[in-house]
């Protein structure tokens, strides 16, 4: 059985990697947020509006837990999720955990790019995003290291960069492709 959480800043990669990952081993992926959406039929920005941060944190932990239980599966959590309440150690007990670390300038680079699908960073102009990126990162990075592992999320451009990585992935975690 395979349970994978895949933690990191946002364009850190974990979607990307996730997916590759996932389609490698023959197993499921799941995007937290998007499983979110899909279950309660808003967006997160919709379920941010309607019921706050809080209300929101309640129902990703819930949804956590429930996937959480799913065997072979490589889950990709929001940002935020290892950092609330006992989510990191709930990641740690139910399956490997591993923190896609970029460096701050990979991140820019990315979120640059995505500006506009991130309601958290949307108006925000370069400069602010780059302190932002700074500040946030310093704030969570704490509660990112630990997971039991650390991949570098830097080398995700391309598709062949992505399989190297997938194969970096599988090795640290002590996977072996049947």
């Amino acid at each position: 059985m395979i349970r994978v959480f895949l933690m990191g800043f946002m364009g850190a990669g974990k979607t990307t990697l996730g997916k590759a990952l996932a389609k490698d081993l023959g197993i499921s992926f799941i995007d937290l947020d998007q499983y979110i959406e899909s279950r309660y039929m808003k967006s997160v920005s919709q379920i941010f509006a309607t019921k706050g941060e809080q209300g929101f944190r309640e129902i990703e932990s819930r949804m956590l837990r429930e996937v959480g239980d799913f065997d072979d599966v490589i889950v990709s959590c929001g940002g935020s999720t290892p950092l609330i309440g006992d989510n990191m150690e709930y990641m740690l007990q139910h399956g490997q955990t591993v923190y896609l670390k970029c460096n701050n300038d990979t991140l820019l680079n990315r979120l640059k790019v995505a500006r506009s699908q991130r309601p958290l960073i949307a108006s925000k102009s370069d400069q602010e995003l780059a302190e932002f990126i700074e500040s946030e990162t310093r704030r969570r990075e704490p509660g990112y290291l630990k997971a039991e592992f650390i991949c570098p999320g830097d080398r995700l451009e391309s598709r062949d960069q992505i399989s190297e990585t997938v194969d970096y992935i599988k090795k640290l975690l002590g996977i072996k492709k049947d």
